[in-house]
Formats: C-alpha cells, structure tokens, sequence
C-alpha cells in the first residue's frame, strides 16, 4: 500500500512496532520520509521492522529494546529519538497485548495488573516523557492505540476493555491539557484486526469462529494492518491539523450497528 503523507525530516518513535500494527504504521511513516524509532519487547521482529523500513523506503530507522512497563525503558526510547534525530515530532503509542477471557470477579490480580500496566500505564508512561519533549520544540502529534473495546464492552474481558477505556479518556485528557501548546493527541479505536494477536486468541485458526468474529462487522470481514497504519498516519498529518481528543474508529461498521 503507498502512503501519500509527507513526514520529510519528522522524527517519529512507534511502540509495539515490532509486528502487526506497529510494524505497517512504522513502514508508513519512513515511506512519507520520516525518521522512525521501533520500541518494542521483541528484538527480533523491532530488527525486522527496522530492515523493511531501509530495504523499502527512503525513511531511517532505529530499533530499542523496549518494555513499556519499565520507567527507565520508556525515558530511553524518547531520548533515542531526541539524541540521534533532535527532535520528536510524532508519537505512536501502540503497545499492548490482548486479554484474559474471564468473569469479571474471576480473573486473577496478577492478570488484571499486567493488562492493565502494558496497556494503560504504559501509554501514559510513554505520554509522560513524550510530552515534555514536544513542549520543548514547540509541538507534535500523538496517536495512541485503543480498540472498539474502548468504546463498548465485550462479557469476559473485565482488564482488557478497561484498559482501553482508559486510554480513550486519558487520550482526551491530555489533548485538553496541551490544546493551546501545539500539540494534538488523538486515538484509533481498531476493529478485529488481521494480526498476529489475532492469531494467538485462535480466531484466525478456527474457521467457525473467524466467520462468527467477520460477522460482527457489517462489512463482514476483518480488517487489515494497512487501514490502520492510513488513519494514524492521516491523524499525524497536517491534513488532521484540527483534530485532537478524537477517538476515530477502524472498525468496519462494528460500532455503528
């Protein structure tokens, strides 16, 4: 897919960019010229990113070992982007990891924390040190990664819905904070995406159950990491230059119905 956004001299650091999601959004933004730092737990798929973006694009890539549950991980990765291409213009908080399918009083306190740490805290944590840096040079955009499940809930995912309810409110909540600064903080709510993720849950390996999970849909099928990776890059581009606090759904109708 061709990406038509010009990111020329950006800077922008993408977490969980080591597959998936993350990875096509990376890719995108070296397509549209930019500098682009890979954060993510997996060395071997960040490395992977990082090759795709010098083999395909005219973008640079820098890859870091990053766990966004580790304070210390997180100040690094920003400091990466600051010291190696001065500056950070652009912020895709993506990392995260899927649920536990349990009853809301029985899902354990160690499942709950861990989801709740990787995919709330941690986007605040990178929003904590992302911020202060745009502060510093006068702007930027931030997109963080929700989910339809941070719009509506689902029974049997108690942690994971809850977490990305919190990253829809505390997405808006910064966008308030910084609306005069110059610097616009928006989410994406995806539907069932194509992903490896999805793989793990075994949707995409039952075949009973991918069709039920198309169905939820009323464009009857998933959709893919390209749509996704178009409306992040979209919300980092000029053309989106008076949105911000927005929660823009990928969804394919799902929660229209």
């Amino acid at each position: 897919m061709s990406y038509d956004s010009d990111f020329s001299e950006k800077t922008v650091v993408v977490t969980g960019g080591g597959s998936g999601i993350g990875r096509e959004t990376a890719v995108a933004f070296a397509e549209g010229g930019a500098n682009v730092v890979v954060g993510d737990l997996d060395v071997a798929g960040g490395e992977e990113t990082v090759e795709t973006i010098t083999e395909r694009t005219d973008g640079h890539g820098t890859f870091v070992e990053v766990n966004v549950t580790d304070d210390d991980d997180v100040e690094r990765l920003i400091e990466t982007a600051t010291t190696q291409y001065d500056g950070l213009d652009v912020a895709f908080n993506n990392a995260g990891i899927g649920g536990t399918f349990d009853a809301t009083e029985e899902i354990s306190e160690a499942d709950w924390s861990q989801i709740i740490d990787v995919n709330l805290t941690g986007v605040w944590r990178c929003l904590r040190e992302e911020i202060p840096v745009m502060l510093e040079d006068g702007g930027g955009a931030i997109i963080n990664t929700a989910s339809i499940l941070g719009r509506v809930g689902e029974a049997g995912t108690p942690a994971y819905t809850a977490s990305k309810h919190g990253v829809v409110g505390l997405t808006k909540v910064a966008a308030l904070d910084h609306a005069t600064d110059d610097i616009r903080v928006n989410a994406v709510c995806p539907g069932y995406i194509e992903t490896q993720m999805l793989d793990d849950a075994g949707v995409t390996r039952d075949e009973d159950l991918l069709e039920q999970t198309k169905a939820l849909h009323p464009m009857k099928r998933l959709g893919n990491v390209e749509e996704i990776a178009g409306a992040v890059t979209w919300l980092a581009s000029d053309a989106a230059s008076f949105v911000t606090g927005e929660t823009l759904d990928v969804d394919g109708g799902y929660l229209s119905r």
